[in-house]
């Protein structure tokens, strides 16, 4: 379900003080029902044994397909492009309690670098020629006691260029990407005993 800017601007996330020249781009929540406080790590593995972008149904994966052929054809997603060469990585900015042993280490079927995990919140962080995107996931307790997941997509559009890029590619994420992630985030909470033994 889509939330307000302030459902993550408001909360006192890590994130904050590493990239105060990002902007909301989206923010969203995921049901993880019967989560406790203690249970982000447990759902970030099942989401990890879930898969990535290989395990979508087959419109994203085309959407996706897509765009990494534009990619290709304009050089958008070329090393120069991306992290440490049109832009730092937020790795550089990290005090020494937000390093662990995943900082800058590249998610398994995804195109995004980690920057930092807690027990409550992780950043991960994608640049290419069009933007510099931080997914930020962070667990929230509800009105009903109870947890749930929430991510927040962070950017800073290289330009022009990046901000009519996000302004085109905004109802694919909100009609069609964000509805799937959501099955399959819920999908993989609701069976984490089976994927988190799988990853074992």
């Amino acid at each position: 379900m889509r939330l307000p800017d302030a459902a993550h601007t408001s909360r006192p996330w890590r994130i904050h003080e590493l990239a105060p020249d990002f902007r909301v781009e989206d923010v969203w929540s995921f049901r993880t029902p019967g989560a406790g406080p203690d249970d982000f790590p447990i759902l970030l593995t099942a989401l990890r044994a879930a898969g990535g972008l290989s395990t979508q149904p087959p419109l994203i994966r085309f959407l996706f397909a897509v765009r990494w052929k534009l990619g290709a054809l304009f050089g958008w997603d070329s090393p120069e492009a991306g992290l440490d060469g049109r832009v730092r990585s937020l790795c550089d900015r990290l005090p020494d309690d937000l390093r662990g042993p995943l900082t800058a280490t590249a998610g398994p079927d995804t195109p995004f670098t980690t920057v930092y995990q807690l027990h409550d919140e992780c950043a991960d962080e994608l640049a290419n020629k069009t933007v510099h995107t931080v997914c930020h996931l962070g667990w929230v307790q509800t009105d009903s006691g109870e947890y749930e997941l929430r991510m927040a997509a962070l950017v800073k559009p290289n330009g022009r260029f990046g901000r009519l890029y996000m302004a085109g590619i905004k109802p694919f994420r909100h009609l069609i990407v964000y509805p799937a992630l959501t099955r399959q985030w819920e999908r993989a909470w609701l069976d984490r005993e089976r994927l988190c033994a799988q990853s074992q």
